[in-house]
C-alpha cells in the first residue's frame, strides 16, 4: 500500500478552491489579512463554514495559496526582461506589462501592498528568497547595458524600485487617481497616459549621457 501518493483533486474540488480563492481575494484586499474572517471568506463564497474548512484548514493556508500565485504573476514582467534585447524596448515593455497588472489585477496588488505595510510576516521568506534573487538577476542586465553605454549609469535597484512605485500607484491609490483627474480623464484611457507619461520619464531619464 503506498499511502505517499496524493489524490488528485476532481475537477469540482479544483472548481470549488478557486471560488474560495476569488472570494478570499476580495476580502482580503477589503480588509487586510488581520481583519477578514474565515465567515466572510465563506459568505462572500456563497457556501457553508464547514465546506470551505474541508478545502483550506485554516486562514493562513487561504492566505499563503493567495500570496503564492499572486508572486508569480506579479514576477512574470520582471523575468521577461530580456538581457538580449534593445534596452529602451525592454524597459518600455516591463513599464507596460506592470501597468497592464494595475490595470488588470488592482485586487491582488492591493493584497500585496496589505502584506507589506504590516511588515510582510507571512511572506518574508519570499521576499528574501524569490524576489531577491530575481531583482538582482536584473540588476546584473541593467548594470551590463550601463557599461556597455546603452543606458545612462544610476541605481539598478531603485530604478527598479522607482518602475514598482509609480505603476503600482495606479492600482493602489485608483481611487484618488480617478478622483483627482476627473470624470473627463479618469476612464480607462488613463492607463494609456500613465504609459506614455512613464516611458517618456524613465526612457529620457535614462538617456546615455542625459
Amino acid at each position: 500500500m503506498d499511502e505517499a501518493v496524493p489524490r488528485r483533486r476532481t475537477r469540482i474540488q479544483a472548481e470549488k478552491r478557486e471560488v474560495i480563492l476569488g472570494a478570499a481575494l476580495e476580502v482580503f484586499s477589503a480588509h487586510g489579512f488581520r481583519g477578514a474572517t474565515i465567515d466572510q471568506i465563506a459568505e462572500a463564497a456563497g457556501m457553508s463554514k464547514p465546506n470551505l474548512l474541508y478545502y483550506f484548514r485554516r486562514k493562513e493556508d487561504i492566505h499563503t495559496a493567495l500570496i503564492q500565485r499572486l508572486l508569480d504573476t506579479w514576477l512574470a514582467p520582471l523575468r521577461e526582461m530580456d538581457a538580449a534585447g534593445d534596452p529602451v524596448t525592454e524597459l518600455r515593455s516591463y513599464i507596460r506589462r506592470k501597468l497592464e497588472m494595475a490595470r488588470d489585477f488592482p485586487r491582488e496588488s492591493r493584497l500585496f501592498a496589505n502584506e507589506i505595510l504590516q511588515g510582510a510576516p507571512r511572506i518574508m521568506p519570499l521576499l528574501e528568497g524569490e524576489l531577491k534573487d530575481l531583482v538582482d538577476e536584473k540588476v546584473v542586465v541593467l548594470r551590463g547595458w550601463m557599461r556597455a553605454g546603452r543606458i545612462a549609469r544610476t541605481d539598478p535597484w531603485h530604478l527598479i524600485f522607482a518602475i514598482w512605485a509609480t505603476t503600482q500607484h495606479y492600482a493602489d491609490f485608483d481611487v484618488q487617481v480617478r478622483a483627482v483627474l476627473g470624470p473627463d480623464r479618469g476612464g480607462d484611457g488613463r492607463f494609456e497616459d500613465a504609459a506614455r507619461f512613464l516611458e517618456q520619464l524613465f526612457v529620457n531619464g535614462l538617456k546615455p549621457g542625459g
